[in-house]
């Protein structure tokens, strides 16, 4: 019998209730008949997808979700998308996600703030050419400059420390002066000194200059954090006994995907925000899964994006979007199929009011053609929250998904 499984990872999808949506979230607000339908016959419930004193990242979150202990498996964000770029880390190199960010034009760079951690979701093509032109100047036998996407990029550390004090995400301090964030740890001076030079070379490139003529926000300047060791992740299917795949926009997930032993999946069109090719990843899907895939990883980021932005109705909107145009042709594509699961959750909530990630439990809920179960009438934090189900443990969701 040919059974299939799917996961709809919503990024940041999860919420608290929104005034400007009737004190509801975006997840009861959006219109989602695919997610309401499932639900009904499905098993629904809250997951701790980070437990209390990790880190609310997407690195953390969905390595649990797919069922990889962070506590055992996880070494910092960055070396796993270091290996999406294709960069083989030595166990001697650490690696730093390299954000591209826009900040103020105050002389001391200290006194600057971000203005946007994304640089307005800067292109990729002008992405590299800032990278490899600062590369120029910083590259060397120590440090080494990689361009990824849009705004998110990496540098090596040859023979470095992780021992670098505290680095802020800089989507978690947007709009928020820079000078109690800066890299302060002794280990960290070549870091922060690459970040003060970078905006003195960024602030009049011409990428940026008519990127500034076009009414886009500035990429002046570098901004280090999640640093990383490379750490071996058990292959999927080894774990399982299910042929993986992985469909992502960002370098994270497909990081992950790569370590994991899945096929990464590069969808054309696909940006990470609520302009992605939504309907390219559902082809993906339904194609690995024709192809012999047994299981599919779908990743969205744009409910992530637009949390961070506090953007409301595009939140609301790019839930409605991963309902009608990947969720509905997967869920009638997967018909075919003598059984199959579906698993949908966020990994982390990302409120609307914060515009940063919380560790709080997210809503899950897991579909199966041939056990229906006892579900809820609609799909929301709500819903999970009063049918009583609590998985304390993230990383055994998985488990559950694939063998209960």
């Amino acid at each position: 019998m040919t059974k299939k499984y799917v996961v709809m990872l919503c990024d940041g999808m999860a919420d608290y209730p929104v005034e400007e949506l009737g004190d509801k979230t975006p997840m009861e607000a959006a219109y989602k008949p695919t997610m309401d339908r499932l639900a009904r016959t499905a098993t629904v419930g809250l997951v701790k997808s980070v437990e209390d004193g990790m880190k609310p990242g997407s690195d953390v979150a969905n390595l649990s979700i797919l069922g990889y202990d962070p506590k055992v498996y996880y070494s910092g964000r960055s070396p796993l998308e270091a290996g999406s770029i294709g960069i083989d880390m030595k166990p001697t190199d650490v690696s730093f996600r390299c954000n591209l960010v826009t900040l103020s034009d105050e002389e001391e760079y200290s006194d600057k703030t971000i203005l946007d951690y994304c640089a307005d979701d800067i292109s990729t093509e002008e992405a590299k050419t800032l990278i490899e032109f600062l590369a120029e100047h910083f590259n060397s036998e120590e440090f080494q400059l990689y361009s990824g996407v849009s705004y998110r990029h990496c540098l090596i550390w040859s023979m470095g420390t992780l021992d670098v004090g505290t680095l802020t995400p800089p989507h978690d301090i947007t709009g928020k002066p820079i000078k109690q964030y800066i890299p302060t740890h002794k280990n960290a001076q070549k870091l922060y000194e690459m970040m003060k030079k970078s905006y003195e070379l960024l602030k009049d490139h011409p990428v940026n200059k008519a990127r500034e003529a076009r009414g886009k926000k500035p990429a002046n300047s570098m901004w280090f954090w999640g640093e990383g060791v490379r750490k071996p992740l058990m292959p999927f299917e080894e774990k399982y006994g299910l042929k993986g795949s992985m469909i992502s926009a960002v370098d994270l997930l497909k990081g992950i995907g790569k370590f994991t032993g899945m096929n990464v999946v590069n969808v054309p069109g696909a940006t990470g925000y609520i302009d992605t090719n939504f309907e390219g990843k559902a082809k993906a899907c339904i194609d690995e899964l024709e192809a012999g895939s047994d299981f599919v990883y779908i990743h969205v980021e744009a409910p992530d994006e637009c949390g961070h932005r506090h953007e409301i109705e595009n939140k609301k909107r790019s839930i409605e979007l991963i309902d009608e145009k990947i969720l509905a042709p997967v869920v009638a594509a997967l018909e075919k199929y003598d059984d199959y699961k579906v698993l949908v959750c966020p990994d982390h909530p990302t409120p609307l009011s914060l515009m940063t990630h919380t560790n709080d439990p997210i809503p899950f809920m897991i579909y199966h053609k041939l056990a229906p179960a006892e579900g809820v009438e609609s799909y929301s934090e709500r819903t999970a929250k009063q049918t009583g189900l609590f998985i304390s443990e993230g990383h055994t969701l998985m488990q559950k998904f694939i063998e209960e």
